[in-house]
C-alpha cells in the first residue's frame, strides 16, 4: 500500500470533481505519450523507467564510494546548481540533517553534507574554504559539461585546496566526478586525474535525475538506505503505469487537479509543507514544475511556503490577497519523536490546555484550521498526506512528482524537459565578462547597462 495519499476535497467550493474527472481521458494519453515516447522531449525520458532499471552492480559501486567516503572524511561537499544538488539536499535533509553541524562524525555516523556551486557568492565560498581548512573531506562535484559556471568556480577553489593539502595524488581518492559518460571537461579531467567516476543517463535531464548517482551518490555518503529509496519509486512507477485512472493514481489526479484549476484562472501553485525537515523538498520541486512548465507563454507558477512558520509573513496575502492562486499541502501524519509540553504551575504561557497532546497534534491542527480559513477566503486546496518521513516514502514522493511534471507539462502544451530560456542569462553574463566566443554580444549589451571596464 502506498505511504501517500492524494485529496481533492477542499477544491471542489471552486471547481467540481466533475470538471477534474473530465480530464481523465486527456491525462491518460499523456501519460501513455510518456511511456511510449511520443510527445515533445521523448529523447529525455529515461527517469520514466528509471528506478526499475538500477542493478544491483549500480547500487554496489555508489555504495562502495560511499563507504569510502564515510571512512575517510568528516565533511562531503557536494558540489552542483539546480537539479544537480536540489535532488539530494531534499532527502538527505528530509531524513534528518538539520542540526548534524552541531555533532560530531562519531555522533553523526556519517559525514557532515554541505553544498557548494549552487550560488557565485563570494563570501559563501570564502567561508566554507574556511571551515573546511581544519577537517578533513571530499567533493562530489555533479555536471554533465563541467563548464556551469557556478559548480566550475567553486570547484576550482575545493580542488587547489584538497591538493595544496593532500598532494595531487591524494586528493584524486577524494574527488567523485558525476558527470557524462564520453564527453566534456569534467569527463576529460576525471580521466586524466584518476577520479572515481559515475554517469548522468544522456537521457535523463538534471531535474529528474535525483535517482541517478547525481542523488544517490550523496544520499548514500549522507548514511541513507538508498536501496529503500529507490524501492519506494519502484512502487510508485508500477502504480502509476499500471493506472490510467485519477482514482487508482496519484500522479494522474495531481496533473489533472492542477490543470483544471489553472484552466479556471488560477495560475500560481503554493506547496505548503508542515515539516522543515521537507523544506527542500519544496525546492527541489520548485525547480522541477518551474524549469519543465514555464514555457511559450504558459505555466503554473510554483511557489513554497514553510508552515506554519510562513502564516506569519505570507499568511495575509494567502489569505486575502489576489484570488489566482491554490495550495497543495504536504503533511507528514507520524513523526519520529515524541514530545508533549506538560503542564507549568500557574500557566504563565496559558498552554497547559495542550497537556497531554503531542506537537504534531497541535501541528496538525493547524494545518486543518489554515486549511479552513484558506478556503474560506477563496483558496483551493490539495493535501497530500505521507504517512511518514523515511526513504520509501520518499521514493515515493519524487518518482509521483516527477511523473505528474511530465503528464502536466504535456497537458499544458509545452515540451516539459528543455529550458531554452535558461540560455538567455548565461548568453548575457558570458558576454558581459567577456568570455571568449562572446565578443560580439558584449559592446552591445555594456552599452545598453553603461557597464564599463
Amino acid at each position: 500500500m502506498s505511504s501517500i495519499q492524494l485529496s481533492i476535497d477542499a477544491i471542489t467550493d471552486f471547481i467540481s470533481r466533475e470538471e477534474v474527472y473530465a480530464l481523465q481521458p486527456e491525462a491518460a494519453a499523456c501519460q501513455t505519450a510518456l511511456h511510449d515516447k511520443s510527445g515533445k522531449g521523448n529523447d529525455f525520458l529515461g527517469w520514466v523507467n528509471l528506478p526499475s532499471s538500477i542493478t544491483d552492480d549500480d547500487f554496489d559501486s555508489i555504495e562502495k564510494a560511499a563507504a569510502f567516503i564515510k571512512e575517510n572524511v568528516d565533511i562531503l561537499v557536494v558540489t552542483g546548481i539546480g537539479g544537480s544538488y536540489l535532488g539530494a539536499r531534499a532527502v538527505i535533509e528530509a531524513l534528518g540533517n538539520n542540526f548534524n553541524l552541531l555533532l560530531s562524525k562519531e555522533e553523526r555516523k556519517a559525514p557532515l553534507v554541505l553544498f557548494a556551486g549552487q550560488n557565485i557568492g563570494e563570501e559563501y565560498t570564502a567561508e566554507l574554504l574556511d571551515a573546511l581548512r581544519k577537517r578533513s573531506f571530499a567533493v562530489v562535484m555533479i555536471s554533465k559539461s563541467g563548464t556551469t559556471t557556478e559548480p566550475a568556480l567553486a570547484f576550482r577553489f575545493l580542488k587547489k585546496e584538497l591538493e595544496d593539502r593532500y598532494g595531487r595524488e591524494e586528493a584524486a581518492k577524494r574527488i567523485f566526478a558525476v558527470t557524462d559518460k564520453a564527453r566534456g571537461s569534467l569527463k576529460q579531467l576525471a580521466d586524466s586525474e584518476g577520479y572515481t567516476q559515475f554517469v548522468i543517463p544522456d537521457d535523463v535531464g538534471g531535474r529528474f535525475s535525483i535517482l541517478t548517482p547525481v542523488g544517490l551518490l550523496p544520499i548514500a555518503a549522507a548514511g541513507y538506505d538508498i536501496r529503500t529509496l529507490v524501492d519506494g519509486a519502484r512502487q510508485m512507477e508500477k502504480t502509476t503505469a499500471e493506472n490510467d485512472t485519477l482514482d487508482s493514481n496519484p500522479a494522474l489526479l495531481y496533473a489533472a487537479a492542477r490543470n483544471a484549476l489553472y484552466r479556471k484562472g488560477y495560475k500560481i501553485e503554493i506547496l505548503a509543507n508542515y515539516s522543515p525537515n521537507i523544506h527542500y523538498i519544496t525546492e527541489w520541486w520548485k525547480q522541477l514544475y518551474g524549469e519543465s512548465e514555464g514555457k511559450n507563454g504558459k505555466g503554473i507558477f510554483p511557489a513554497g511556503v514553510d508552515l506554519t512558520t510562513d502564516l506569519h509573513s505570507m499568511g495575509q496575502l494567502i489569505q486575502d490577497g489576489e484570488r489566482t492562486l491554490f495550495e497543495t499541502v504536504i503533511f507528514v501524519k507520524k513523526v519520529r519523536r515524541v514530545l508533549k509540553p506538560g503542564t507549568v504551575e500557574g500557566d504563565p504561557d496559558k498552554l497547559n490546555y495542550l497537556n497531554g497532546r503531542r506537537i504534531n497534534e497541535v501541528n496538525e491542527m493547524a494545518r486543518l484550521g489554515t486549511q479552513l480559513a484558506h478556503v474560506d477566503g477563496g483558496v483551493p486546496n490539495m493535501l497530500l498526506e505521507i504517512d511518514t518521513i523515511n526513504e520509501h516514502a520518499l521514493g515515493e514522493l519524487i518518482y509521483m512528482f516527477e511523473k505528474g511534471c511530465g503528464i502536466s507539462g504535456y497537458m499544458l502544451g509545452v515540451n516539459p524537459f528543455d529550458q531554452p530560456g535558461v540560455e538567455e542569462y548565461k548568453r548575457n553574463m558570458f558576454a558581459l565578462l567577456g568570455k571568449p566566443g562572446f565578443e560580439e554580444a558584449t559592446e552591445k549589451l555594456r552599452a545598453r547597462i553603461c557597464v564599463s571596464d
